[in-house]
């Protein structure tokens, strides 16, 4: 399998995805407190890198 530049940000957006989701969940479910919301937050802001990344796929 060749790594071209569209496989790598498909990988990239893969990878962001699952980290997005862990970030929600520790934020969710394992802190009660303020840090809390800054899981949350961070995993959000994962999904948006993770957007742009597969609005770039076939462009760059």
């Amino acid at each position: 399998m060749a790594m071209n530049k569209n496989t790598v940000l498909a990988w990239a957006t893969i990878i962001m995805i699952i980290v997005g989701l862990v970030l929600i969940g520790l934020g969710a479910f394992r802190y009660d407190d303020v840090a809390g919301w800054g899981f949350a937050s961070v995993g959000i802001g994962f999904f948006a890198i993770a957007w742009v990344f597969n609005a770039l796929k076939g462009r760059v």
